[in-house]
């Protein structure tokens, strides 16, 4: 089978919190647009990117505003993948966001740490390390202007929590099938604790496939709604050859282990709170994450978004860049739209 073509993006690799991190780059092709602060944003570690991020490397300079140009303005989106997932899978999306949107746009999308091409940190994971290598992130793009933020499930959660903890850092909110995680009460923490320290006696260790092609079937095992072309995009995307002719998932195996904590919605309530970004919610129709909370429940936790609206995606599942990113790149788009514009007036009546 064929796949599709590969992601057209540029890979950084900058260091967020002693990591080397892999963060994906797309933008729309206008020579005449310029970043908010491409004038003093310092250089990075760059390569072209096909899939593979160990593509031999150089350094980029940003492009320096030329005397008499009065560019115009991109804005940045920060997009963030979920749990198991990478970068490079949101390539069909952002094309389909870039073709719709009115305005220039850099599309901003970090493997978060031990998925894709950054590194695994030595001592495990804890959920919020994402929040904070996203804020590091965004100081590193984007230290002085509001950003663009979207996630994906897992991605998701921790976009929404960084909204609400630093409000005036992000002008606009995308959440992709996200904060359906259900309240964990406190009589179960005795078992998940015993659960992750016998994990740690036995941890799990990676699994490898004998081409790309035995991932995309498995891959269409637990998506078969995917054509053998798309599957093996995202193979091609999940996995890298380790030697032997043999595939493995970018992605620790310590992600599998059952963390010992409690998930506690009342906390992320509270922090939701204090989002200040209009924000979108776009869910899948036919996912069954949306399944895990009741009606009340998923109305009390929007409800904590002050200025948040909410579209469905009919036919699509949990994973909307795979089954639908063209509907949902464009949905995306015209969220932004309104929103940009107005930035757009204000920047240039300044």
């Amino acid at each position: 089978m064929t796949a599709m073509r590969a992601p057209a993006s540029r890979s950084d690799f900058i260091n967020v919190r002693g990591l080397r991190y892999h963060v994906r780059r797309w933008r729309s092709d206008d020579s005449s647009a310029t970043t908010a602060r491409e004038d003093s944003a310092q250089p990075v570690e760059s390569v072209h990117t096909q899939h593979s991020a160990e593509s031999s490397e150089h350094s980029l300079h940003l492009p320096r505003r030329m005397p008499g140009l009065v560019p115009r303005l991109v804005h940045r989106l920060i997009l963030c993948h979920g749990w198991l997932d990478v970068s490079g899978t949101f390539e069909p999306l952002v094309q389909a966001l870039l073709a719709a949107s009115p305005v220039p746009l850099e599309v901003l999308a970090p493997d978060w740490r031990g998925f894709g091409h950054t590194a695994w940190p030595e001592d495990g994971y804890w959920f919020y390390d994402y929040v904070a290598d996203l804020e590091a992130i965004i100081d590193h793009y984007s230290p002085d202007v509001p950003v663009l933020l979207a996630g994906h499930s897992m991605g998701g959660q921790a976009a929404s929590l960084y909204a609400g903890l630093r409000p005036r850092r992000v002008q606009q909110l995308v959440l992709l099938d996200a904060l359906f995680l259900p309240d964990m009460p406190a009589e179960r923490a005795p078992t998940r604790f015993r659960k992750w320290l016998d994990q740690l006696r036995d941890p799990p260790t990676p699994k490898t496939y004998a081409s790309f092609e035995e991932l995309a079937e498995r891959v269409r095992r637990s998506h078969p709604q995917l054509s053998a072309a798309r599957a093996l995009f995202v193979a091609q995307c999940w996995g890298r050859e380790v030697g032997h002719g043999r595939i493995m998932l970018c992605a620790d195996p310590k992600h599998r282990l059952s963390g010992p904590g409690l998930y506690r919605a009342a906390e992320s309530e509270a922090v939701w709170r204090e989002v200040l970004a209009p924000t979108l919610f776009i869910d899948s129709g036919e996912s069954e994450f949306g399944k895990s909370i009741s009606a009340d429940e998923l109305a009390q936790r929007r409800a904590c978004f002050r200025d948040h609206r909410q579209q469905t995606i009919a036919g699509a599942g949990h994973m909307l860049h795979f089954d639908a990113p063209e509907a949902t790149g464009r949905a995306i788009a015209a969220f932004l739209r309104p929103h940009v514009g107005a930035a757009i007036a204000a920047d240039a009546a300044s």
